[in-house]
């Protein structure tokens, strides 16, 4: 259930990343969306694991298509920046477009800038190498 999934927040936040990823993986696997950002977030950081923006942009993808305004935020800021996937403007402005409707407060701050990637993560793109965990 969402309260078990929701211990894996303070798994992560305790640096037990490793136990946090287990819990997470098996919820995200069970539909709950909120862990699925959860396991983008851990695998676009290398924590508890190696690396992987490709596994962090599938696990956007999939809270994303299941109608979750932060899945739907971080895909459409992945495709807008071709981060682990293919980069596809209109469909990330698409998604994008979407959370705001939501009332995502983020995604309505970078859809008013134009879509410019800069505006929610500013020194994202500038990073010459992952970063090291």
């Amino acid at each position: 259930g969402m309260v078990l999934c929701a211990s894996g927040y303070m798994l992560t936040k305790s640096g037990k990343h490793a136990a946090a990823r287990a819990l997470f993986e098996n919820c995200a696997n069970q539909g709950w969306t909120g862990a699925m950002t959860w396991m983008s977030q851990l695998d676009n950081n290398g924590l508890g694991g190696e690396y992987n923006p490709d596994a962090a942009a599938e696990w956007d993808r999939r809270a994303a298509e299941a109608g979750d305004p932060v899945g739907q935020f971080n895909h459409g800021l992945d495709l807008l920046r071709g981060h682990g996937v293919a980069r596809d403007e209109a469909r990330g402005r698409a998604l994008v477009d979407m959370a705001a409707a939501q009332g995502l407060d983020v995604a309505q701050r970078l859809a008013a800038a134009d879509y410019d990637p800069a505006e929610v993560t500013p020194d994202a793109d500038d990073w010459k190498y992952a970063p090291a965990f």
